[in-house]
């Protein structure tokens, strides 16, 4: 005769690995960023002249999508897009995100991230230019990912920062920072010396200043810290203090950094962490107002008493 009773050990045979939404999107995530094919040109140039990776394309359509499917959002500003992306639906934000800074690093093996800022729609808004056309202290939260050798969210939502780390075993980011504060001074400098030629005179001589020894400092000079991924070295200050700048220059008079999705998330972290972020005349970054959805600024940002 025939058994149809499950034995105790095929009851329990059960798949107790859940993977939940999240998990999955990282997992796969992680995936694409490991394939070989990512790494190289993909053979045009975004929005904004600048020659665009592969990785660079497929994390814009990763973005968008995500974006589109949270019915939260109604407008997006990407770097990679020369216009803004209105969604169908109620969706009561607007973003705006640089989603692959950095990757001119990708083959150095160089951490890269996704910098985001957001905005609340008024309740009028049907979503246009205008929703994203507004001063950063109008953002509501902002933040970045990093991916490297771990990944770490920094996120604020206008009540202080807190930082996250993932946790690759749950898929999940735990919070590991809370109500993160900048140190107030230290004495390190984060600036593409490179491009020092093309700088006018005063920045020059700021730099070179720091250069020499400092009394406070018992005779020593500033120590140069510089990565050259936008994400990583704003990670490095928000951690240890310090001055991070890119500076307009000759070549790009307004700077290189884009005010929407790069100058004002990070302005919007530094500030609520407890430090500063001014343009090259000294201004507070979060008054400025873009008049075009990819306008460019100088910035200096960092700890507050390196700029008072």
């Amino acid at each position: 005769m025939p058994d149809n009773h499950h034995s105790v050990s095929d009851q329990m045979n059960v798949d107790t690995d859940i993977v939940t939404l999240t998990r999955f999107i990282l997992e796969e995530q992680q995936k694409r960023a490991e394939l070989v094919n990512l790494i190289g040109i993909s053979g045009s140039a975004n929005s904004t002249g600048d020659v665009q990776k592969k990785l660079d394309v497929i994390g814009d359509e990763i973005f968008i999508n995500a974006m589109k499917s949270s019915n939260n959002v109604k407008v997006l500003v990407s770097e990679e897009q020369e216009d803004l992306i209105v969604f169908e639906g109620g969706g009561r934000y607007a973003v705006c995100t640089d989603p692959i800074d950095g990757s001119s690093n990708i083959d150095a093996g160089v951490s890269v991230g996704t910098i985001f800022g957001i905005y609340r729609l008024d309740d009028s808004s049907t979503g246009s230019i205008r929703d994203v056309l507004r001063r950063g202290t109008e953002m509501v939260a902002a933040g970045y990912t990093m991916y490297g050798a771990s990944a770490h969210l920094m996120l604020t939502t206008g009540f202080g920062v807190n930082g996250f780390t993932l946790d690759t075993q749950l898929g999940e980011f735990i919070l590991t920072q809370p109500n993160l504060k900048i140190p107030n001074k230290k004495a390190i400098y984060s600036v593409n010396e490179g491009n020092s030629y093309y700088w006018p005179d005063s920045f020059k001589k700021y730099i070179e200043d720091l250069k020499k020894p400092q009394d406070e400092l018992k005779g020593k000079p500033y120590s140069a810290r510089y990565i050259g991924s936008m994400v990583a070295d704003i990670h490095r200050t928000l951690l240890y203090g310090g001055i991070f700048s890119y500076p307009g220059d000759s070549k790009s008079k307004n700077g290189k950094l884009r005010i929407l999705y790069e100058c004002f998330p990070m302005a919007m972290l530094m500030e609520q962490a407890g430090g500063a972020a001014v343009n090259d005349k000294g201004e507070r970054i979060l008054e400025l107002l873009p008049k075009g959805i990819h306008d460019k600024s100088g910035i200096w940002l960092g700890s507050k008493d390196e700029y008072m």
